[in-house]
């Protein structure tokens, strides 16, 4: 077996190219006397069906692009296993996704408020309001100087009016901007586009500032753990190339993998409930029982 190769000094590790991994990668390198290392497991996602709004029909479902997940069977849900859609590559699911631009319900945001102060919808606002690029124009809600693109749809069909007339004639209120004061009712959503192209999170916050010399995009390396020195992280191990890597890092090791990826990595790692992860010969580095525990999620309805 060949030896580990042993790359660092970094400053920081960032597992995992999805919308948080480049936006870490980008504020964090905007320091100059940082080195920054961004660790992807997929590709650069360089073929045109990325950018092309409508080519998450190509990419979903392929492996190049999608991890391709499937849940355990539901018992809620006739047993049945779902499609699990997840990003592979530069932009992480927001490469492949719908491009349907809608925040997190703002009630959700509040209640994480009330667990970790800074964390409530209006604390969190003026980042949505900052990473926006809205076509309408800014408001309360909206910024237009942002990296992320938010436009309206160029294609209106007839059909559509008559839904939503339809759900305000049910009862339902009129809602023209999901992302304001609320996200009750019915009306036609946005999209992360710009200009007619796809806008994800590599789109926004990695291209411009690919070229700054401390920072380090690896691509096509799978991250196999997080190395601890007693209860501080202090590098990954991955693969890449056919070699076994180390990468040190002297100062944080950010996990950006995902909903599922980063919680894997942590209990692979030895950071989990013991119970569960001891099973399989895994120390535990310390017992922590909540990782890996109250992801939610939306259904994907039409297949649900």
């Amino acid at each position: 077996m060949k030896p580990t190769v042993v790359d660092g000094d970094w400053d920081y590790v960032i597992v995992g190219a999805g919308t948080a991994g480049c936006v870490l990668a980008n504020r964090l390198s905007a320091d100059p006397g940082t080195r920054v290392l961004l660790i992807e497991a997929g590709g650069r996602n360089r073929n045109p069906w990325i950018r092309i709004p409508v080519g998450y029909f190509k990419t979903i479902g392929d492996p190049r692009f999608d991890r391709r997940f499937r849940t355990e069977p539901e018992p809620h849900l006739g047993g049945r296993r779902l499609d699990w859609p997840r990003g592979r590559g530069l932009g992480g699911s927001s490469a492949i996704s719908g491009l349907i631009y809608v925040r997190g319900q703002q009630e959700d945001f509040d209640a994480w408020g009330q667990i970790a102060p800074g964390w409530s919808f209006a604390d969190c606002l003026p980042y949505f309001n900052r990473a926006e690029r809205q076509e309408r124009g800014p408001n309360r809600h909206h910024g237009d100087a942002g990296p992320v693109g938010v436009s309206d749809s160029r294609v209106r069909f007839e059909i559509t009016d008559h839904f939503v007339a339809a759900a305000e004639a049910f009862g339902l209120p009129l809602n023209p901007d999901c992302n304001a004061e609320t996200q009750e009712g019915a009306g036609c959503y946005q999209t992360a586009s710009w200009n007619g192209l796809r806008v994800s999170g590599a789109h926004a916050y990695l291209d411009p500032i690919r070229r700054r010399a401390n920072l380090r995009v690896l691509t096509d390396a799978r991250v196999l753990g997080v190395e601890f020195e007693g209860c501080r992280a202090s590098g990954v191990r991955a693969r890449l190339d056919s070699e076994n890597r180390r990468f040190a890092c002297k100062g944080e090791v950010l996990l950006a993998a995902g909903a599922v990826g980063s919680p894997q990595l942590l209990m692979i790692s030895g950071v989990g409930p013991a119970g569960e992860i001891t099973q399989f010969g895994i120390s535990p580095i310390p017992n922590a029982a909540g990782v890996g525990k109250q992801l939610q999620d939306h259904l994907k309805i039409h297949n649900a």
